[in-house]
């Protein structure tokens, strides 16, 4: 075993008996500006690949003791994203189908050409340097897309995915806005046997209605005006994988026929196409809306409700999860000052103490955003209840109310929502004073405390 030539990028394993071959490839290799090591056997050869971990290896078929087909599974063990290319003077077609089988990338004969030796080589690097980025992103979307929390709904939330996810049944996820529907999907489909396919995810409610069959179908050429060239759709796109239809609530009836006829026969066509698309693909589905009472009121087709909803999901909002506050907010600073290299920052108790209290309308959205603001607006590694107070966290509240008041199911949670607003607004109005604001909304004193108390109302919380 011999280790020569430098240091560069790129690092070359040559596997060889014959001590020609070695010298001749490395050679070619090094004046390419790669690195080489070399083995005139197997054994050599799983021993530097432990040791180097090569970015690429030549590795010839016919070897004394341990062959290089038996090699080739051995190194495979040990790093299965190596690229090896398979070289021998007496190839022939069974070889080469053999050694592709096993995992080779290529396969090419004695006596080496070559332009094929560095066209190969290019190619190899080349791929491997995609695949390792490719698990880079992969990683980076795993962590950026973790269902955070150990509260007894959050286990129970997890059961259900681990339960869901190895089958092909459909899914709807059902979840007031900001409560991470896209992240219980994707975790759907990492933890599914379609992991290593595509994940397609389509929001029905941004996409103009006029546009959404071409965005799920894709066109042809001249199909409509503005139809300037060819486009493949989202069930395309997602063949073989998952398609995430996020806001389902949100798709016309027109659209949602067409989509129960995908669900029903897996074909569909292309708008202004004639030519049936087969695919194989697994929809999850999403809504913060109430698709029962869609349906009762004729927003909603009942034949694609029931399709969809063969395993329902629902994810419950921050307001019921509040044990999970402290791990959200180290998820959620660890992840900001990685993303944007900057130093990590403290919540002090007081500030704890004041977002586990919050109501958080907006769900994990909402609780993200305010760490993102907090992480870059204050200036010391420790944020008090002066920085929350100063960066107006809680008080952007009142402004979209109106629609989370329509977020709730019950009228009760509605109207207890929309009452603990009121008070506390009129409370500010008549700067605490209970006497005074008790007057203002023509309530008794007494009463207005059994609802502050109901309410868990303070002036330090709100």
């Amino acid at each position: 075993m011999m280790d020569e030539g430098y240091m560069s990028k790129e690092l070359i394993l040559i596997v060889d008996d014959e001590e020609g071959i070695r010298e001749s490839l490395s050679g070619i290799l090094e004046d390419e500006r790669y690195s080489v090591i070399t083995a005139s056997s197997g054994e050599d050869a799983l021993i530097l690949a432990k040791e180097r971990s090569p970015d690429l290896i030549f590795l010839d078929v016919w070897l004394p003791e341990m062959d290089g087909i038996e090699t080739l599974s051995k190194l495979k063990n040990i790093n299965n994203s190596t690229p090896i290319i398979m070289i021998s003077g007496h190839g022939n077609i069974e070889i080469a189908v053999k050694t592709t089988k096993s995992g080779a990338y290529d396969f090419l004969e004695k006596p080496l050409s070559l332009e094929k030796v560095l066209i190969t080589t290019k190619r190899a690097l080349e791929r491997k340097k995609l695949e390792d980025e490719n698990r880079s992103l992969k990683a980076n979307l795993t962590k950026k897309y973790r269902l955070i929390g150990d509260s007894e709904k959050m286990q129970l939330l997890k059961q259900q995915i681990d339960m869901a996810a190895p089958s092909n049944s459909r899914v709807l996820i059902l979840g007031e806005s900001g409560t991470g529907k896209e992240i219980v999907a994707r975790s759907l489909h990492e933890k599914s046997q379609r992991a290593n396919d595509p994940f397609v995810e389509v929001n029905c409610a941004a996409i103009p209605q006029e546009l959404i069959e071409s965005e799920l179908f894709g066109h042809e050429k001249g199909a409509f005006t503005g139809a300037s060239e060819k486009k493949i759709g989202k069930f395309e796109l997602a063949d073989k994988g998952t398609l995430f239809l996020d806001e389902i609530g949100d798709m016309s009836l027109q659209t949602q026929a067409k989509v129960l006829r995908v669900i029903e026969t897996q074909t569909f066509q292309k708008v202004g196409g004639s030519k049936n698309i087969k695919v194989d693909v697994r929809i999850i589905a999403a809504t913060n809306k109430n698709l029962t009472e869609e349906v009762k009121n004729g927003n909603f087709r009942e034949d694609l409700y029931f399709r969809l909803n063969v395993i329902p999901i629902s994810i419950p909002p921050l307001r019921e999860r509040k044990d999970d506050m402290p791990g959200l907010i180290k998820y959620f600073v660890d992840l900001f000052s990685s993303e944007n290299g900057v130093r990590q920052k403290r919540l002090d108790d007081d500030v704890m103490k004041m977002f586990q209290d919050h109501d958080w309308p907006g769900n994990i959205r909402e609780l993200k955003n305010a760490v993102e603001r907090l992480m870059i607006m204050v200036p010391s590694d420790t944020i008090d209840k002066t920085d929350v107070d100063t960066m107006a966290i809680f008080k952007t509240q009142s402004a979209s109310k109106e629609y989370d008041y329509f977020s709730y199911k019950t009228l009760k949670d509605a109207r207890d929502f929309f009452e603990r607003d009121f008070i506390i607004k009129k409370l500010r109005e008549n700067n605490w004073n209970i006497s005074r604001t008790a007057d203002a909304i023509e309530v008794e004193r007494s009463n207005l405390h059994k609802k502050i108390k109901t309410y868990r109302i303070s002036e330090t919380k709100t």
